[in-house]
């Protein structure tokens, strides 16, 4: 069977009171995301690109936020799982291509250490795993500093 891409998108709005989580780590900021979940917007936006290069839908299909199993949950747990469904479907990953979207904070310094938990979540190469980091040059709610956004394309293959 030929090789199968997926693409996931997730944005969530800073919030008081809560602890920053991206890439199953725990970042050093004053806010974090707003979400049903932990709101880690690069592991939601991989679980949405696995999932679609599956043909598996999506993760709110998957793990729905009307769910209360489902609140404040690790998203590293809904990685895990969303991995064996896909590898239940015959899958495998070959590689992910990332990106964060953030103004603040600065992200660079900790991508060594989310690459490593993802592929330790995941059971993969860390080198299957990219993640990169950029801004908006202050334009959008980004810019703004209201959130973060992340990006994510998957290869998979049978």
């Amino acid at each position: 069977m030929a090789p199968r891409v997926g693409f996931g998108f997730d944005v969530h709005a800073f919030a008081e009171g809560r602890d920053l989580w991206l890439g199953g780590i725990k970042i050093d900021h004053p806010v974090g995301l707003l979400g049903h979940s932990d709101a880690d917007v690069l592991i939601h936006a991989i679980c949405d690109a696995l999932l679609g290069a599956a043909n598996l839908r999506d993760i709110g299909h998957q793990f729905p936020p009307s769910d209360d199993a489902y609140k404040d949950i690790d998203s590293k747990i809904l990685l895990r799982q969303t991995m064996k469904l896909i590898r239940e479907a015959g899958y495998e990953l070959c590689n992910i291509d990332s990106t964060i979207v953030a103004e603040q904070p600065k992200l660079n310094p900790y991508i060594p250490l989310m690459q490593k938990t993802l592929s330790d979540v995941m059971d993969v190469d860390t080198n299957d795993i990219s993640i990169k980091a950029t801004t908006t040059e202050r334009l959008g709610f980004t810019g703004r500093r209201e959130g973060i956004a992340a990006y994510a394309t998957v290869l998979i293959t049978k």
